[in-house]
């Protein structure tokens, strides 16, 4: 496939608006735009890009100088820029999301607080699994773990999969039993809400938790109430036994749809006129909420409800930082950023296992500075 980049003025004429148009014409409607099937496309300079930094960019994909990248689509404005595959991936590549997975579930909450399946994040997690009882190991603690306690990684479970070889992680996806009922059933290890530690587990319990009392199955959910409403159709998910959805990193979908879910996020989870999350939910879970234990990439970041978040300048985002990077992200190099400031959403898929991944610094080091 032919860069978008060295392709844009053809694509836009055929199918697009006039990109002979100045930049100050291309995007002005960005508010209002909604894709359709496709997306519209521009070049980069068009929507105030910088044309060379993102051509050296895919120049050095294509090469596979940066790593084991297999797609880049990146929208300003509402206008894709560049919408490139590498390595035998296509546009139609169904990709696996991994831990990404994990904010699209913070999305379905949203939903489902909304609609009043579930009473609020401050709602207990046992409350939802009273099909379960009796549940082992239940004490104070455990009474005590909320849904916000699960999105903000607090659960105060005894659960690290810091190394995943022999974690509770992998003894899960090895199970040929009740997801569920292994995660609702671990000890605790502490008061929830007091320390931050990544829990797949508690995930997969929480997007179980929202079918259970929705009554029907979490991924057709999600598909009913996030994906179906905002063009993804294709999306596929890892299931346990029990056909239960793997919502803490079983997600997969095009690189397209990616960035689809990236542009509810920055459109406050409204599309073509239709709210599909609240928009104070959207403000709620991209907060600054809890300070990770680690640092991806070297960056210093923060953390709401399932979202990462990072500074535009690079420091320590906090309750009063307003230029905000918000970010899924997931094992192997699965990245969605939403940027607010320059109304700019970057989807990356890669297979970079075992090997430091460029997700962040493509971000901070390439698109980013050429913004205009």
């Amino acid at each position: 496939m032919r860069s978008l980049v060295t392709m844009a003025t053809v694509l836009a004429l055929a199918c697009g608006p006039d990109t002979s148009a100045p930049v100050e014409q291309l995007g002005a409607d960005a508010e209002s735009y909604w894709p359709d099937v496709s997306w519209r496309t521009a070049s980069p300079a068009q929507v105030g890009v910088d044309e060379r930094a993102i051509t050296n960019l895919v120049a050095q994909l294509r090469a596979g100088s940066l790593g084991a990248e297999h797609a880049l689509v990146i929208v300003r404005k509402g206008y894709v820029i560049a919408d490139e595959y590498f390595a035998g991936w296509t546009a139609d590549s169904i990709h696996t999301e991994q831990s990404v997975t994990k904010s699209v579930t913070s999305l379905v909450t949203g939903i489902a607080i909304a609609r009043g399946d579930l009473q609020g994040v401050d709602q207990p997690l046992v409350e939802l699994f009273d099909r379960y009882a009796p549940i082992a190991n239940l004490d104070d603690r455990k009474q005590a773990l909320t849904v916000r306690d699960v999105l903000t990684m607090r659960t105060g479970m005894d659960w690290n999969e810091d190394s995943y070889a022999g974690s509770p992680l992998e003894q899960l996806n090895q199970l040929r039993t009740d997801w569920l009922r292994f995660v609702i059933d671990w000890p605790m290890r502490e008061q929830p809400g007091t320390r931050w530690q990544y829990n797949s587990g508690g995930v997969i319990a929480l997007g179980g938790a929202i079918g259970l009392a929705a009554g029907m199955n979490t991924a057709d959910y999600a598909r009913t109430y996030l994906m179906r409403p905002i063009g993804i159709t294709g999306d596929k998910w890892v299931r346990g036994p029990d056909l239960l959805p793997h919502t803490g990193g079983g997600l997969f979908m095009t690189t397209r749809d990616l960035a689809r879910v990236g542009y509810l996020v920055l459109r406050r989870g409204k599309w073509n006129g239709t709210e599909i999350v609240p928009d104070a939910w959207i403000t709620e879970s991209t907060r600054p909420l809890v300070t990770p234990t680690y640092r991806l990439g070297g960056r210093t970041s923060s953390y709401g409800y399932l979202w990462w978040l990072y500074t535009l300048a690079g420091g320590q985002p906090d309750a009063s930082t307003t230029d905000l990077v918000i970010a899924a992200i997931g094992a192997q190099g699965q990245w969605l950023f939403v940027v607010p400031k320059y109304d700019l959403v970057v989807a990356i898929n890669a297979g970079n296992a075992n090997r430091p991944d460029p997700g962040l610094d493509m971000l901070f080091g390439t698109i980013l500075p050429a913004m205009r």
